[in-house]
C-alpha cells in the first residue's frame, strides 16, 4: 500500500512585529534611566531654586547661575549628582509605568476605532497614565525632593540618606509608612498636568513645524517640538510642582507640619515670597523638562529600534 502524501502547502508564519508589553515597560523605565543621568544636576538646582526664601526667610540662591556656583563651592562637582540614586529608581517606576500605560492604551484604542485618538484622546490617556504613574512612584519622588535638598541644610539639620533605600527605610521607620505618600496628592496632579500639557502642546508644535516646510519628520523637528512642549509644560505645572516639593521637604515640628496642605503652600508662597515665586526655579526646571522630553524619546526610540533589529522584526514606525 503506498504511503499518503500530503499535498498541504505548508502554512506561511507572519512576521512578528509588535514588540510585547512587557518588553514596553522595560524600554520606557530604561530610557527614563538614560535621561535622568544626564539631567539630574539641574533637577537639583531645581529642588534647590523651589526651597530657596521658604517661609520668607532670606534667599539662599538669587539665580541659577548663583546656585549652580554655590553648589559647586560647598559641595563639589559630585553634589550635583546627590540624590541620583532616587533620580534613577523613581525613572524606574514612574517613567516605567507612564510610557508602558501610555503604550498599552494607545494601542487598545486604536485596535478597537481602527484608528488612532484624536488630541483630546489622546490627553485623557496622558493624564490617566501620568496619575497611576505619580501614585506608584511617589515614595521615590519625596526621596529624591529630600535627597537632593539636604545639602542646603545645616549641618546638624541634614538627613545624610545613604541612598534612596536608605531614605526610604529611614521614613517609613522614623516617621512612618504613610509619610512616603506625603505630597502625594500634588505628585498626582502634577503629573496629570504634565502629561496632559507634554502631548497636546507636542502634537500641536510637531504639526505646527511640519506645515512650514522648514522641517522634516525627523530627530531636528522632534528637537524642537520637544522643547516647546517642556516651555508649555513647564509654565503649566510649577506651581503644583513647588506645592509638592514644599509638603514633601517639610518638617514636623512639635508633632505640627509646616503646611496644612496644597492649598496652605500655594497661599503661604504667595503671601511671603510673591507671587512669581510659584515660578522659581523656571530656567533649570525648563533646561532640565526639555533635555529630559528629549532625550526619554530619542533613547526609547533607538532602544526599540535594537530591540526589534536583535529579534528579527520589522524596524518600520515608531516606539509610541
Amino acid at each position: 500500500m503506498a504511503a499518503a502524501t500530503s499535498d498541504t502547502a505548508p502554512v506561511a508564519v507572519k512576521p512578528v512585529t509588535a514588540v510585547p508589553t512587557g518588553m514596553k515597560f522595560v524600554l520606557g523605565g530604561t530610557a527614563g534611566c538614560s535621561s535622568a543621568m544626564f539631567t539630574q544636576p539641574l533637577d537639583l538646582v531645581k529642588n534647590r531654586m523651589q526651597m530657596s526664601g521658604e517661609g520668607g526667610g532670606a534667599k539662599s540662591h538669587k539665580t541659577s547661575g548663583h546656585a549652580i556656583r554655590a553648589i559647586f563651592a560647598s559641595e563639589g562637582i559630585f553634589g550635583f549628582y546627590n540624590g541620583l540614586s532616587a533620580g534613577l529608581l523613581r525613572q524606574a517606576t514612574y517613567t516605567t509605568a507612564r510610557l508602558g500605560l501610555y503604550t498599552v492604551m494607545f494601542e487598545q484604542y486604536s485596535r478597537r476605532e481602527g484608528k488612532p485618538p484624536n488630541f483630546g484622546i489622546k490627553c485623557i490617556l496622558g493624564m490617566t497614565a501620568g496619575g497611576l504613574a505619580a501614585f506608584f512612584g511617589t515614595p521615590t519622588e519625596i526621596s529624591l525632593i529630600r535627597m537632593t535638598s539636604d545639602g542646603r541644610l545645616p549641618i546638624d539639620q541634614r538627613r545624610n540618606y545613604k541612598h534612596v533605600f536608605d531614605a526610604i527605610y529611614r521614613m517609613a521607620k522614623e516617621e512612618g509608612v504613610l509619610t512616603l505618600w506625603r505630597g502625594c496628592g500634588p505628585t498626582v496632579v502634577r503629573a496629570m498636568v504634565v502629561n496632559a500639557a507634554q502631548l497636546a502642546s507636542y502634537s500641536q508644535a510637531k504639526q505646527l513645524l511640519l506645515s512650514t516646510r522648514y522641517f522634516g519628520d525627523d530627530i531636528t523637528c522632534h528637537f524642537a517640538a520637544s522643547m516647546i512642549s517642556g516651555l508649555v509644560t513647564t509654565t503649566a505645572s510649577m506651581p503644583v510642582d513647588i506645592t509638592k516639593t514644599r509638603i514633601q521637604n517639610m518638617k514636623i515640628i512639635d508633632g505640627v507640619p509646616e503646611y496644612r496642605g496644597a492649598t496652605d503652600v500655594l497661599m503661604k508662597v504667595i503671601r511671603n515670597e510673591g507671587f512669581f515665586s510659584l515660578w522659581k526655579g523656571f530656567t533649570p526646571y525648563y533646561a532640565r523638562l526639555g533635555p529630559h522630553t528629549v532625550l526619554t524619546f530619542i533613547f526609547l526610540e533607538q532602544l526599540t529600534k535594537a530591540y526589534k533589529k536583535f529579534n528579527g522584526m520589522d524596524t518600520a514606525g515608531s516606539a509610541l
